[in-house]
């Protein structure tokens, strides 16, 4: 039985201000053109896809699904990488992730985490308008500076720098387990979670925290 479908196509490395790349219509039916299948697309490119209207507007992703139908396509998943990134975010990499949020929260990290975190939770609505089940993201990076082992790192650290990442990321799994999407993390250099290890370790750090508050 045939079970892998494809090929696809990730949309964000090639969005841009000039046709064909410009518009969701337009670099449809450009990956159409190169024989794609499938298209996942960039959450933040407001070129392609508007995330808080599709959060709210059943309608608006039924146009976005016969956008993509037109030309043949299906959409496999919503990226939401770089606002994923924003929810946790370490001290050391302000500057250059301030680049992936709007100017208005730019050097003020609590304000540019609470854009995140709601970003999050209009990916969780909108891949459930459109249909989907699953969605894809970045952890974000706590622990990540500390990678090398000099010097050496206080006892505990990476434990605490987990369990933090497992409080912060906790309310938003919730919404999408409300919303019946499944959130799958890229496993990547740079996140807290970019090795089999590093995934075991986050695992671990939200099952403790869904203990903590009475979630089994």
């Amino acid at each position: 039985m045939k079970t892998i479908q494809g090929p696809a196509i990730f949309l964000a490395q090639f969005a841009g201000d000039t046709a064909p790349f410009n518009a969701l219509q337009n670099i449809a039916g450009w990956a159409k053109s190169l024989g794609y299948k499938g298209v996942q697309i960039p959450s933040w490119d407001a070129r392609l896809f508007d995330l808080k209207r599709a959060a709210e507007s059943k309608a608006y992703c039924d146009e976005v699904l016969d956008v993509l139908a037109k030309h043949g396509l299906q959409l496999t998943e919503l990226s939401t990488h770089l606002q994923g990134q924003l929810v946790a975010v370490h001290p050391a990499y302000d500057a250059q992730f301030d680049g992936f949020a709007p100017p208005a929260v730019h050097n003020n990290p609590k304000a540019r985490q609470k854009w995140a975190v709601e970003q999050m939770m209009f990916g969780a609505k909108a891949s459930k308008n459109l249909g989907l089940k699953a969605s894809v993201s970045f952890c974000g990076a706590l622990a990540f500076p500390y990678l090398y082992p000099w010097p050496q790192r206080p006892a505990g650290l990476i434990e605490e720098a987990f369990a933090e990442l497992g409080k912060r990321w906790k309310p938003i799994l919730d919404v999408y387990e409300d919303n019946g999407v499944d959130l799958g993390y890229e496993i990547h250099p740079g996140e807290d979670v970019f090795d089999g290890v590093t995934f075991i370790a986050a695992s671990c750090a939200g099952v403790a925290v869904a203990r903590s508050t009475g979630v089994t």
